[in-house]
């Protein structure tokens, strides 16, 4: 067997012992926090946040953060009663469309909204206690007329067509 002399794995598994520890106290200070919270708010919802990463059409990575509380600056929670739903975004370049899925259970068809800007797409869906709300951001200019929406089961797919760039046109000049 390997000797230590200088202790190195006395010192290595100590520091993470330590790392585990001070995770724990942050955990429970969290859970406290959220006790707290919930004695004084008739609010009765699970919290959930999370973030999405994804690789947009030019490469770029887009992270995205979804659920109804935000990390404060002291380490622990904020809830909101709006929602920003799991969102996922793909490119398809060959047809050049954008395919938006977001994940709203709860709500009917009739209570999603969904706006179209320049440069931004807005969904919005609303009913009793559950409220959805978010924006994305996009970089090609959009064809709101040929957009198609669908809401099955707690899924909101959106399938937008990009505006065609108008092709140049080429002129042959006569050379004299």
């Amino acid at each position: 067997m390997w000797r230590d002399p200088w202790g190195f794995r006395d010192r290595f598994f100590e520091q993470i012992d330590k790392e585990f520890s001070e995770a724990e106290d942050m955990l429970n200070r969290m859970f406290r926090t959220v006790r707290e919270t919930s004695t004084t708010t008739s609010q009765t919802s699970p919290y959930f946040y999370g973030y999405q990463i994804t690789i947009g059409p030019e490469g770029k990575p887009h992270i995205r953060e979804f659920g109804n509380i935000r990390p404060s600056s002291k380490g622990l929670i904020e809830q909101s009663t709006v929602r920003q739903p799991l969102v996922d975004t793909r490119f398809n370049e060959k047809e050049n469309t954008m395919v938006i899925t977001a994940e709203m259970p709860g709500i009917t068809k009739e209570d999603v909204k969904v706006s179209m800007e320049e440069g931004l797409v807005t969904i919005h869906a609303e009913k009793g206690n559950k409220k959805y709300h978010t924006e994305l951001p996009v970089e090609k200019e959009l064809d709101t007329d040929s957009t198609k929406a669908s809401y099955i089961n707690g899924i909101l797919e959106l399938k937008i067509q990009f505006k065609k760039s108008p092709k140049p046109k080429s002129k042959e000049i006569k050379v004299e």
